[in-house]
């Protein structure tokens, strides 16, 4: 049990930092044959996958005719994608409601530019609520994992991380320039990173076109407690 706690939790912070995989549907019109998409995603407040996809695409028409979906994921920090860790999830496809705002407003957050797309083409939100986990860690680190040892919900309302981001983008850009600094993050000139999301277990800034993630030294799960994570991350430079 405590080895399956441990890989939930590294394919969690997979899945927190890749911020798009392959989504692959059921064709509809090669029926028996995959389809697969890049797919841009972020998490909403349950931790579970939303993506934005528009009504004219074929994995759209796919997902109405099938919603059983996967999505995979890939760790690309090291060369040699075999290596990496690697995580796919089964999950069902389902329409968020036009009343979720909170799930939009933070999936904008996270893509900006998507907020215009529906300028062009009509366009919706999709979760893809997991139904099993295949994580692979390495060589010989395979396992199959219930959605419950990989997903964490957001310990903070929405109010309450957009307090946060709104305070942290107005009030402490240094900062965030440190945490990038420290992170390896290269910053292009007239780049300024700006902080899109928190959860009880990290954060996310959006650099340029980049969403970088960075971890607490140790879980929070209040304001008081991001606060003093953050400002100790600052200090020392992590």
């Amino acid at each position: 049990m405590a080895e399956l706690d441990e890989i939930g939790i590294e394919a969690r912070a997979l899945l927190n930092q890749a911020y798009d995989g392959v989504l692959s549907t059921h064709s509809a019109d090669m029926p028996g044959y995959p389809f697969g998409s890049v797919m841009p995603y972020c998490l909403d407040r349950g931790g579970v996958p939303v993506i934005y996809i528009a009504n004219i695409a074929q994995h759209t028409r796919n997902v109405q005719a099938n919603p059983k979906v996967s999505l995979i994921v890939l760790d690309r920090s090291v060369g040699d994608v075999q290596t990496n860790g690697r995580l796919t999830l089964l999950a069902d496809a389902q329409p968020v409601p036009e009343d979720d705002v909170d799930a939009a407003e933070r999936y904008f957050s996270f893509f900006p530019d998507a907020r215009r797309f529906h300028n062009t083409h009509s366009f919706a939100f999709y979760r893809l609520m997991p139904v099993r986990l295949r994580y692979i860690g390495g060589f010989g680190r395979i396992h199959w994992l219930s959605p419950e040892r990989v997903l964490r919900p957001n310990p903070f309302r929405a109010e309450e991380e957009r307090a946060m981001l709104e305070h942290m983008n107005a009030d402490h850009r240094q900062a965030m320039r440190r945490y990038c600094e420290a992170g390896g993050v290269a910053l292009e000139a007239g780049c300024e990173p700006a902080l899109v999301g928190i959860d009880g277990e990290g954060f996310q800034l959006r650099v340029g076109s980049r969403v970088v993630r960075f971890a607490f030294p140790a879980p929070v799960s209040t304001q008081a407690e991001v606060r003093a994570a953050l400002v100790a991350m600052a200090r020392s430079g992590q």
